[in-house]
């Protein structure tokens, strides 16, 4: 049996699939899985396990042999995770038996319904990720199996994370800040950043690693940052800071939050590597929402708005938040708490 599984959105929507992989593992795993997603995400797909093989998606002429590739292929079922117009092609050229996704398709979009033949009646709106993309394995009967997200991270990855962190004399325990996000409206202020990393290294004496993309827009956001953090303490048994963003691929990034006793983050992929991972972890959300989103499976806080306490209701219709409602002291609290939290 040959599954095609098409997952051509941002790192936390395919960290966020690894559980529908695993479900189909679990029920098939005499069948080869397939993968397509985008060329961008693709260094992580080493830390999925299960996958048998794997398409790099471009958005240009090469993907023409992606097309080929899997035209060629006999597949028995194909699930799209991504609900656009590319993942619809994949879908209609691969010509399997059942070719699924969400029926929302079959009402908003009635040229692209055509590449499908079944429609699972939920909505993504309704669930958190997670849910939903399990329920597209329904139609394949494979309901009530909930496996957690989980990433294996390689050997080389473990060992590259190791060499940065020897490379910057860091030494464990150690606290990553990853500030950084494709979209500048998840951003925090740099002041309320630097004030957080202070905490860290002045108050809990504890080391810090500051993490993020090489993005000019996410550079000039963490160099804000840095400079507005204030004179190392003389005190020798402060923490100290390092920055290696920009310096590591996905799955070294993986690999490093595997080893850090907190990270602090924004709603990014981070959040997501870190609960495959169980490391510990405070979530930033501003104006996405967190019931769609949330770290389910490690120990996390999630701020949000001017409450000033972590989150424990959530509600799939939510009005869209300024990130800066949420204070310093806010997130200084959240870290005290899981740092005095005792370790497992």
């Amino acid at each position: 049996m040959n599954i095609l599984l098409i997952q051509l959105k941002r790192i936390g929507d395919l960290v966020l699939t690894t559980p529908a992989i695993s479900a189909l593992r679990m029920t098939f795993p005499e069948a080869r899985l397939f993968l397509a997603v985008s060329r961008d995400v693709a260094g992580l797909v080493p830390a999925i396990k299960g996958i048998d093989q794997t398409f790099a998606v471009r958005r240009n002429l090469s993907d023409i042999g992606v097309v080929m590739a899997i035209a060629g292929r006999k597949f028995e079922y194909c699930i799209d995770f991504t609900r656009n117009d590319r993942s619809a092609f994949f879908s209609f050229v691969s010509h399997a038996q059942k070719r699924i996704v969400s029926s929302r398709v079959k009402r908003r979009a009635p040229l692209r319904r055509r590449a499908y033949n079944e429609f699972v009646e939920h909505r993504m709106r309704d669930m958190h990720t997670i849910d939903y993309n399990l329920s597209l394995l329904r139609p394949l009967g494979i309901n009530g199996i909930e496996p957690k997200v989980h990433l294996d991270f390689p050997a080389s990855a473990r060992l590259e994370a190791d060499q940065l962190l020897a490379g910057a004399n860091m030494e464990r325990p150690f606290v990553i800040f990853h500030p950084g996000s494709a979209r500048a409206e998840k951003f925090w202020e740099p002041e309320r950043w630097a004030e957080v990393i202070s905490h860290t290294l002045n108050n809990h004496k504890l080391n810090a690693v500051l993490t993020g993309g090489r993005s000019s827009l996410e550079q000039a956001h963490l160099h804000s940052i840095m400079a507005a953090l204030p004179r190392p303490n003389e005190d020798s048994a402060a923490g100290r800071l390092v920055d290696l963003s920009g310096k590591m691929d996905l799955l070294a990034l993986g690999a490093l939050i595997a080893q850090a006793c907190l990270l602090v983050t924004v709603d990014s992929a981070p959040v997501h590597l870190a609960a495959a991972t169980g490391t510990p972890q405070i979530a930033l959300f501003g104006p996405t929402n967190p019931y769609h989103w949330r770290p389910r499976t490690s120990p996390a806080l999630i701020l949000q708005g001017n409450s000033g306490i972590p989150l424990d209701q959530f509600a799939p219709k939510e009005t869209r938040v300024s990130m800066n409602l949420i204070s310093t002291q806010a997130v200084i609290d959240a870290m005290d708490t899981l740092l005095s939290a005792p370790t497992g």
